[in-house]
């Protein structure tokens, strides 16, 4: 029976760019049709394209990722979702940065082993460190409390100029589109500063 090879793509935004995880799965042999790509958090495993490539694979069938934070960041979601592939389905997982993640070579007990023991050790290394990440980000947010610093975006400030134009403007002296035009704004910072005034 013939294998087919999939490629699973995760960037955790549809700011970032996939293309050298794509690049890496032609490089592997992987045809673009059979590239899956999600944009989004890897938290959970709820994601629609990496569910798509599951329902698909057939034992034999090998799964490719760039790298294991791509497939997920939670240990215990990674290893039961490891295990849901190799085990119940039967198919295979390359990790192409790590080459001792590659159940296609490892099929007697003691490569299962190391291969089991590496997959252990990556996923907490890699949940470690995102703990440790949003440690730091506790202490910095804490820190900046402390020392005064207002967090979040800065607040929209109106200037005297636009106060008078909204006076003009509201008092029907012109019309919007000629008060956008004197105080130089577009349509929707008009109305955005309009907002702020009448808030306040």
């Amino acid at each position: 029976m013939k294998y087919k090879k999939f490629g699973y793509v995760r960037v955790s935004s549809k700011d970032q760019n996939e293309a050298r995880q794509i690049e890496a799965m032609r490089h592997a042999g992987i045809e673009e049709r059979d590239i899956f790509i999600d944009k989004q958090s890897g938290k959970d495993f709820d994601r629609e394209q990496y569910q798509l490539v599951k329902q698909m694979l057939r034992e034999g069938d090998i799964l490719y990722i760039h790298a294991l934070d791509r497939f997920g960041r939670n240990k215990e979601d990674i290893l039961n979702e490891w295990n849901a592939i190799t085990k119940q389905i039967k198919a295979d997982i390359v990790v192409l940065d790590m080459p001792l993640l590659d159940t296609t070579k490892y099929k007697d007990s003691l490569g299962t082993f190391i291969s089991d023991l590496v997959l252990q050790i990556l996923s907490w290394m890699a949940q470690e460190e995102r703990e440790r990440i949003r440690k730091r980000q506790r202490e910095g947010i804490q820190a900046a409390k402390r020392a005064g610093k207002k967090l979040g975006r800065p607040q929209t400030v109106v200037s005297d100029e636009f106060k008078q134009i909204y006076q003009e403007w509201k008092q029907g002296d012109m019309t919007a589109v000629a008060a956008m035009k004197k105080a130089g704004v577009s349509k929707t910072c008009f109305y955005k500063y309009v907002k702020i005034i009448e808030r306040n």
